[in-house]
């Protein structure tokens, strides 16, 4: 298989994104978690400018690793040739193994001053919603890129694995983000093996104790294994966004993309994480 002919199976994909936050889009008007505030609108622009380039940025990576793949499978490269692991068994190696890697990826991205720079701009959205999923800095694209790749060269990830942990990873993404209200009682259940709605919305908490738990993705399982999770039902009222983020000028898509390379300013000190408050 060529470059040609992976960019054309994972086209389909694009369009399962976009279509996906159409639905929940709808959805979320239909039964909203928060009342979306009146100048939420412009937050609209600039969300689905980054996701546009995030989108652009990761097709190519996403062609290379799985090009990349397909030929350390043809040689029987890596973990899972190895411990002669057979197809089903190797799906899920690839689903668990990269989830785990965003796991950390997520972690090292806030704990560190450099990582978090870039970060922090899926964070400044002062409002969550569908939109907000795939609001990333290039910088963050390649962060992630590298955990992901290293990870699945490592352990031999199956071609058709990478398909399905790319494919549940972006879908789970969008609807943990949608601006949703989802029964306690179910989304507290749901959250003892998946991340779900509530538990990611703790995640964009303006407090940072809350901010610095529930980085999963897909499953909760590794926040809980590492003691950084909080209960999902604190999720239905949480204040999003970053003190000191939230002028209208550093929520444009320039100010957006500029933000990790800017001069912060008195104000927004805290947002540096020093040392004595990230934990």
């Amino acid at each position: 298989m060529n470059a040609t002919t992976q960019i054309q199976a994972t086209l389909p994909t694009i369009g399962i994104i976009f279509g996906t936050m159409a639905i929940l889009a709808i959805a979320e008007a239909v039964v909203p978690l928060q009342a979306r505030p009146r100048w939420g609108k412009t937050r609209l622009g600039p969300n689905l400018a980054l996701t546009a380039i995030t989108i652009l940025i990761n097709l190519p990576l996403t062609v290379a690793l799985s090009l990349a793949l397909i030929w350390l499978d043809s040689i029987g490269f890596g973990l899972r040739h190895w411990l002669s692991i057979g197809t089903i068994g190797g799906i899920a190696l690839a689903v668990v193994a990269l989830d785990l890697a965003f796991y950390v990826a997520h972690v090292a991205m806030h704990k560190s001053r450099l990582l978090w720079r870039f970060h922090r701009v899926h964070h400044t959205d002062p409002f969550v919603d569908v939109t907000t999923t795939i609001r990333q800095h290039p910088g963050e694209v390649l962060i992630r890129y590298v955990f992901l790749a290293s990870t699945a060269i490592v352990t031999g990830a199956s071609p058709l694995g990478f398909v399905v942990y790319r494919l549940w990873f972006v879908l789970n993404g969008l609807l943990e983000h949608a601006n949703l209200r989802v029964p306690t009682g179910i989304d507290t259940i749901a959250s003892l093996v998946v991340s779900t709605p509530n538990m990611h919305k703790v995640h964009h908490s303006r407090n940072q104790r809350e901010n610095d738990s529930n980085y999963g993705n897909i499953f909760s399982l590794f926040d809980r294994l590492f003691a950084t999770f909080t209960p999902s039902i604190l999720g239905t009222r949480i204040e999003y966004g970053i003190d000191g983020h939230d002028a209208r000028e550093l929520q444009t898509t320039a100010g957006l993309l500029a933000m990790p390379f800017a001069n912060q300013g008195p104000s927004a000190v805290a947002v540096e994480r020093p040392a004595t408050a990230r934990g």
